[in-house]
C-alpha cells in the first residue's frame, strides 16, 4: 500500500468510525465552530481539569475531511494540559500552510495523513475547522 493511500484510508476510518462523535454529558468548555464556505458545523465540547483535557467530543454535520480532522484531533488533545493542546493545533495549521517541520509533524500522529491538504485549497478550511475551534476555545478562556 503506498503512502497516499494509506492516509486516505486513516481520514476514511476517522471519518466512518469516529472515536470521539457524540454528545458529551459534563463538558465545562464548548464552542461552535463553522465552515460557511462548505457546510461543516461542529460543536467541540472539552472537560478541562486542573488545566488538563480529560476528555473530549464534537457533534455537528461536515465533509468527511472536517469531521476525520476533529476526531483525529481530539485523539491527540485528550489527556494533554492546555498549552500542549494549542502547541499541537499551531503546529497542525502550520503543517497545512507548509511551514511546519517533519520532527514537528511526526508530533501531530495520525492528523499528519491530512499533511497534502494543502495541494486542495477548497478544503484546507474543512481540515482546520476543529483545530481552529479548540485553539479559539482555549484561548477565550485566558481572555
Amino acid at each position: 500500500m503506498d503512502l497516499k493511500s494509506m492516509y486516505r484510508e486513516i481520514v476514511n476510518d476517522h471519518n466512518l468510525h469516529p472515536t470521539h462523535k457524540h454528545d458529551m454529558e459534563g463538558a465545562n468548555m464548548e464552542l461552535r465552530g463553522v465552515n460557511p464556505s462548505c457546510g461543516d458545523d461542529i460543536t467541540l465540547k472539552l472537560k478541562v481539569e486542573n488545566g488538563v483535557i480529560t476528555d473530549g467530543a464534537y457533534v455537528g454535520e461536515g465533509c468527511a475531511i472536517s469531521q476525520a480532522s476533529a476526531d483525529m484531533m481530539l485523539d491527540l488533545v485528550i489527556g494533554e494540559d492546555e498549552e500542549n493542546a494549542k502547541h499541537l493545533a499551531d503546529i497542525f495549521m502550520r503543517m497545512i500552510k507548509g511551514d511546519a517541520s517533519e520532527e514537528e509533524i511526526e508530533e501531530l500522529d495520525e492528523a499528519a495523513a491530512l499533511e497534502n491538504i494543502s495541494h486542495m485549497p477548497a478544503r484546507v478550511k474543512c481540515a482546520m475547522l476543529g483545530w481552529r475551534t479548540i485553539n479559539e476555545l482555549l484561548e477565550d478562556e485566558e481572555s
